[in-house]
């Protein structure tokens, strides 16, 4: 441990100035006796303010940790896994040649003092990497890689809470809540980053969490962080326990997104999940919450799901990203599958969003719009007791708020739990 401190303080000069380190040799080891505050350089933000690339940092640190896991990646290739011109790459990997963190040797590598800064910093030491490698290759089945993961999930989410639909709430399946995990993952903003769900009732935290526990057996070493923010308290009281049960580092909060965000919130995560309400207000506000909460750095990635829209209703979304100053990425029709969500056809849209240099809320004061669904589009539905045929209003004005408090309680004349649809209108 000694040793790792003696080589990771020696990275440069530069990186120890204003630090006093004492060592003595004992018996064939360095023993540390008296050390001030080490102060390490960000060599992404270093690299980032020479080249000054458009891309933002993300993608220099993209290419930083391919050189770690791929040594004697060629620059042609660097450039390929980072999108980026080859002259480009090549300019960004000089950078990290004379910073000393890279060496052109039989291909581009780390070097020690690279790898170091890689593993604490970055946060890949203890990865297993053949996982690591197998997930991000996007033609692998990682459903296979992942079925212990997949199984454990599956028991963790059986015993969630019921969804509450008045404020949007439903489930998503088993596989869905993971496969956003792996997104995560391909996207970098899984392992070493911070990460905020805002609104959480799909428990993406406990597969954010379960990964990360998969691809660090060793616990200890990972210092990715994962945040939850919610109003429902039994989701809140569900994960916190879980987490302990489960060691997982997720932290949770209720929070009514409807009040302007705590300012100890602001600027401190790397990417954010979310999946808002089905309205246009309610996508705007979850989305400005979370946008408040991300590092002040462009393409920080923002993982939205919503349901699939009319060509209308898209195009308004589009201008409510554009005038928020995010850019779309890519749009993942059918990513996300639901259990009991007719009124989107159990299925929705994964929508990857990039922050840029005009990224800024639409919302930072209280919200006082209608915010869900069932505010927006006030209906109240008939339904039929299957076994009497009483018939029974669903709605805000009905005799149930919702069918699942129906089918709950059961039919007042017969204590059926069982229905049919007849109609609905809107109040």
């Amino acid at each position: 441990m000694v040793h790792g401190l003696l080589s990771f303080c020696s990275f440069t000069e530069e990186a120890c100035m204003g630090s006093r380190v004492f060592f003595f040799q004992g018996k064939g080891k360095s023993i540390l006796k008296e050390k001030s505050v080490i102060h390490v350089i960000n060599y992404i933000e270093a690299v980032q303010s020479r080249v000054r690339l458009q891309e933002g940092p993300q993608v220099i640190e993209q290419l930083l940790i391919a050189s770690y896991m791929r040594p004697g990646i060629s620059t042609k290739e660097l450039a390929r896994h980072t999108y980026l011109p080859v002259p480009v790459a090549a300019a960004i990997k000089k950078e990290f040649m004379k910073a000393g963190v890279l060496v052109q040797e039989r291909g581009v590598r780390c070097t020690h003092s690279g790898k170091l800064y890689v593993e604490h910093e970055l946060g890949y030491g203890g990865l297993d990497q053949e996982l690591y490698r197998s997930l991000m290759a996007e033609e692998n089945d990682w459903q296979t890689e992942l079925s212990d993961v997949l199984t454990r999930l599956t028991e963790i989410l059986e015993l969630r809470p019921q969804v509450d639909v008045q404020i949007d709430q439903s489930q998503c399946t088993v596989e869905t809540s993971l496969r956003r995990a792996v997104l995560c993952l391909r996207e970098h903003s899984l392992i070493g980053k911070n990460i905020m769900c805002v609104g959480d009732d799909d428990l993406v935290s406990i597969s954010l969490g379960l990964l990360l526990k998969r691809l660090f057996p060793n616990m200890k070493g990972q210092r990715a962080g994962i945040t939850v923010i919610d109003i429902d308290e039994r989701f809140l009281q569900f994960i916190s326990g879980m987490a302990k049960r489960e060691d997982l580092s997720i932290a949770c909060r209720r929070i009514d997104l409807r009040q302007p965000l705590p300012r100890e919130w602001s600027g401190q995560y790397d990417c954010f999940f979310t999946d808002p309400p089905y309205t246009l207000q309610g996508m705007i506000l979850f989305l400005s919450r979370g946008i408040q909460t991300l590092k002040k750095v462009k393409g920080n990635p923002i993982f939205l799901s919503f349901a699939h829209k009319s060509p209308d209703v898209t195009l308004s979304m589009q201008r409510e990203f554009v005038r928020m100053g995010l850019s779309v990425k890519q749009v993942l029709l059918h990513f996300n599958q639901y259990i009991g969500a007719q009124m989107i056809g159990n299925s929705g849209q994964m929508i990857v969003l990039k922050t840029t240099e005009l990224t800024a809320p639409h919302i930072t004061d209280f919200f006082e719009d209608e915010l869900y669904t069932g505010e927006v589009r006030r209906t109240v539905r008939t339904y039929r007791c299957i076994q009497c045929g009483g018939v029974l209003q669903v709605g805000i004005q009905g005799d149930f708020p919702t069918i699942e408090e129906l089918k709950n309680q059961g039919c007042p004349i017969c204590a059926s739990h069982t229905f049919a649809w007849l109609a609905k209108r809107t109040i």
